[in-house]
């Protein structure tokens, strides 16, 4: 492990760290942010001329231990934006630590990043959509039983109790569904439970989720949209439906099952990103 992890300075102090690291890379004034989920790390391969920084490399930055996320920071140009990437995550599931999985996106934040692209695979939930479609998010539910702004409020990112009404952007969302209508994608819309993990849900959580208003159900994107939202960039979640939710179907789930029904929605997810980046 790299002695620069977690060294004991200030939050903020610990960001200006990475920022520093990151400015001598060459990554510097992002426009746009993406994270991608399991089974969609290869969207990281369209950046041009990209500079690869492995999260291990990058002072305070913790590479997750999922074999479907690839662990590397790419930025570079793309459809005209100067775009990072987050090819994978760390979960909270990995610590049980909401700053570690919500770091990446405070750094992109302090970076300058305008919009923010959330994308995940998740468990369909609301019995009226099918899994292989993608859903935009238009609101979360946190059953995480924790929050990355615990603690001591960086005020220079954001404010102590930040509002999350408008969290996910509805102008962009409308814009984006009508736009990927256009080309025959049809968007989902709906709200995103997220749980902590890493076992699944059971089929009695599940109808506690559909019941308090949940379409899909996953164990990522909340910590970071929160940040995100905290620090006042516009976010777009997108979710991969990739499997019916426990006990909708009368058969269990699988890892791999979720990283190999990526690859049917490969081409659609790799549009409506595009897309979204040039909104």
């Amino acid at each position: 492990m790299s002695m620069r992890k977690y060294s004991g300075k200030e939050p903020i102090e610990r960001i200006w760290d990475t920022i520093g690291y990151l400015h001598e890379q060459g990554v510097s004034e992002p426009e746009i942010g993406i994270v991608l989920g399991t089974g969609l790390n290869d969207y990281a391969d369209r950046i041009k001329d990209p500079i690869v920084l492995p999260y291990n490399s990058i002072p305070n930055m913790e590479s997750g231990w999922v074999s479907e996320h690839r662990g590397e920071l790419v930025f570079g140009e793309y459809l005209g934006k100067r775009v990072i990437v987050m090819a994978g995550r760390f979960h909270y599931y990995e610590s049980r630590n909401m700053d570690k999985a919500a770091y990446p996106t405070r750094v992109m934040a302090a970076l300058g990043i305008k919009r923010l692209i959330l994308t995940n695979a998740a468990g369909c939930v609301n019995t009226d959509f099918s899994m292989g479609h993608l859903m935009l998010l238009s609101d979360h539910i946190n059953l995480s039983g924790d929050n990355p702004l615990i603690g001591r409020n960086i005020d220079e990112l954001g404010p102590r109790f930040p509002d999350m009404t408008y969290t996910y952007s509805k102008e962009l969302r409308e814009k984006l569904k009508k736009q990927a209508a256009a080309e025959g994608i049809e968007l989902y819309e709906g709200v995103y439970a997220m749980f902590s993990g890493p076992s699944f849900e059971t089929p009695a959580e599940i109808r506690f989720a559909r019941a308090i208003g949940a379409d899909a159900v996953g164990m990522s994107t909340v910590p970071e949209a929160i940040v995100a939202n905290h620090a006042g960039v516009e976010i777009i979640g997108i979710s991969f439906l990739s499997n019916m939710a426990a006990g909708v179907l009368d058969q269990p789930i699988s890892g791999d099952e979720v990283a190999e029904a990526s690859l049917a929605i490969k081409d659609d997810f790799t549009r409506v990103v595009d897309l979204a980046i040039q909104l």
